[in-house]
């Protein structure tokens, strides 16, 4: 079984949703498919600027392709601006030090047609939904409530400096946070195949979500959203659990759709 390179992740990202980025890609794997998956890991910030992506024989071996499709990857991502490749000792691929994901991420939404964003969210609600209604019935107490500490915990501001003053959490710092909450949340209803599907879907959804946390108001309202499923899977309510996603997700899609009809406009 391929084994999934062991890399020290920076601090705040989600170990989980790193893990996802490298686990094979199948049969089917292309360099496309190769392509889409960094550059998603990329755009979220799970590959973070500036890091240094795994060797391309190590690439090869983890997502189950050749080391031609990794190269052929690659190109496409050095062609996206994504990655740079230095030759030569100390050399390698690295993530593109000006890497803005949150400029790829409106580009996304952009070139998106309608009917494929609410296909995108319809994806993640039947799949999310899955997940929290097997945690609703199968989670002890003691781990929502440790799940329920970490999102609280994480409030309007980050820690103090050395000047001791506090700073906003950027948009990606709190998708780091709100993502790893809920594939934690979903993990509790303890389905590898679920839980699986689910991690691949938020790292694609999680940076459309970060275009609509570009304030500390925005924030709580997502922060909250999270916090109602965590209630509802604290109380062991399936149906509860359920619905209170399907309105967050309606009013995703809504909010979604206005945040790319003025991305047109521009």
């Amino acid at each position: 079984m391929p084994q999934i390179p062991q890399t020290e992740p920076e601090a705040g990202v989600p170990s989980r949703l790193r893990n996802a980025v490298f686990q094979a890609v199948a049969d089917e794997g292309k360099a496309a498919l190769v392509e889409r998956r960094l550059s998603v890991a990329i755009n979220r910030g799970v590959l973070q600027a500036g890091e240094r992506l795994p060797p391309e024989s190590e690439l090869a071996k983890s997502l189950g392709v050749s080391p031609v499709t990794v190269r052929e990857a690659l190109v496409l991502l050095r062609q996206r601006g994504l990655v740079t490749t230095k030759r030569g000792r100390g050399g390698g691929s690295f993530v593109t030090a000006g890497a803005d994901p949150a400029s790829h991420a409106a580009d996304e939404l952009a070139s998106i047609s309608r009917t494929a964003l609410r296909d995108l969210a319809a994806h993640y609600f039947a799949v999310t939904a899955g997940c929290l209604e097997l945690a609703a019935s199968r989670a002890a107490p003691n781990e929502v409530d440790a799940i329920r500490s970490r999102l609280m915990a994480f409030g309007g501001h980050l820690a103090q400096g050395p000047d001791g003053k506090g700073s906003q959490p950027t948009p990606a710092q709190w998708r780091h946070v709100a993502d790893d909450v809920v594939v934690e949340l979903c993990a509790l209803g303890q389905s590898v195949r679920l839980t699986k599907e689910q991690m691949r879907v938020q790292s694609e959804v999680s940076p459309l979500l970060g275009l609509l946390a570009v304030d500390n108001a925005e924030r709580e309202v997502q922060r909250g959203e999270i916090l109602r499923l965590v209630d509802e899977v604290e109380r062991g309510d399936v149906v509860g659990a359920r619905e209170a996603l399907r309105s967050t997700m309606v009013d995703v899609v809504a909010r979604l759709e206005l945040k790319r009809r003025s991305l047109l406009e521009q």
